[in-house]
């Protein structure tokens, strides 16, 4: 099933639908490993996210199957990471390289990708248990599914449509609150905090789709590209950890200088742009946005579905109301 909710249908069944459906997706990535058991773990648990995202939006009116069923899927996930994280960081110099400023940085980049490749290599070599983990998270997955079949939310439009429009509304506060936060002081924390809250508005816009399909998919785009920029400068933040943890790994003091020196320059070049288009992707109020979330899935709930036709692309001046916010 497609990671969307029809308004159309009784909303449990498609939260259970949608749910399952990522979760049922992660346990053949992990029982079956079609590229292999890492990047069978590394593509589970981008479905462990979706997951944890699309409960976000049930909080409201179920909040303790929320806590519970979250910490469920992050602990679970959280045993997958090692090798994940020590390729991600492989991933990151090369990126590095990929915007190296001079021969000499591109040398020293060069010299800390061979180094984090053999530490990769060495954490993989060393982690006998992966296959153990697999099985125990697929199991997991089961217990999630088990869960989610015990769960009961009232599917009246009216409600479902203020059940999200909440979820959406804390969600954006918080997103608020994570940009106010960078632009108040430049912290590893916060720069992550509002990378999490874009890659969930990324999520709900995906699952809400069917509301406003082309206002929607454009503000995903816009998430998306968020999300990117902010990914980029959260996995330099974890880089630059490592080094200072670390040094001895990278070399002499002139290669540590110039690959601190590239981090912190590309750095704040992401954070800079990131923090742009923060700004443009969150530019409508939470207040404003969740109005317009309830409205529009209550119309679209009371809209049967073979007489709707696909949505026409206009323009924001021709759009009644409340209904210009996610044009962006």
């Amino acid at each position: 099933m497609a990671y969307r909710l029809r308004p159309a249908k009784p909303f449990t069944a498609e939260f259970r639908s949608v749910a399952e459906s990522q979760l049922a997706h992660a346990i053949r990535l992990l029982e079956e490993q079609p590229d292999g058991p890492h990047e069978a773990v590394h593509a589970a648990r981008k479905r462990f996210k979706r997951v944890r995202a699309l409960y976000r939006l049930i909080q409201p009116d179920a909040a303790e199957f929320r806590a519970r069923e979250n910490a469920r899927i992050r602990d679970m996930a959280q045993t997958l990471s090692a090798v994940r994280d020590a390729t991600a960081l492989v991933e990151t110099v090369d990126y590095l390289a990929g915007h190296a400023g001079s021969p000499e940085e591109f040398s020293a980049l060069t010299v800390a990708s061979k180094a984090l490749t053999e530490r990769r290599d060495r954490i993989a070599s060393e982690e006998h248990d992966l296959a153990a983990k697999m099985a125990a998270a697929a199991d997991t997955c089961r217990e999630a599914i088990a869960a989610i079949e015990e769960l009961e939310l009232d599917d009246d439009p009216k409600k479902s449509a203020r059940r999200l429009a909440k979820a959406w509304k804390k969600q954006r506060r918080k997103a608020l609150g994570a940009l106010g936060g960078c632009e108040e002081h430049a912290d590893a924390e916060v720069y992550h905090e509002l990378r999490k809250c874009g890659q969930t508005y990324w999520m709900h816009l995906s699952l809400l789709g069917e509301i406003w399909p082309s206002a929607m998919l454009a503000k995903q785009k816009q998430a998306k590209d968020l999300v990117d920029l902010l990914g980029h400068e959260h996995d330099l933040s974890v880089l630059t950890g490592l080094v200072n943890e670390n040094p001895e790994l990278f070399g002499d003091g002139d290669t540590l200088a110039l690959i601190l020196g590239a981090i912190i320059t590309r750095q704040q070049a992401l954070r800079h742009e990131a923090l742009e288009k923060a700004h443009e992707v969150f530019a409508d109020s939470a207040e404003t946005e969740s109005a317009l979330i309830e409205l529009l899935w209550k119309k679209a709930a009371a809209t049967p579905r073979r007489r709707r036709k696909p949505a026409k692309v206009r323009k924001a001046q021709d759009l009644p109301g409340k209904e210009t916010a996610l044009i962006g």
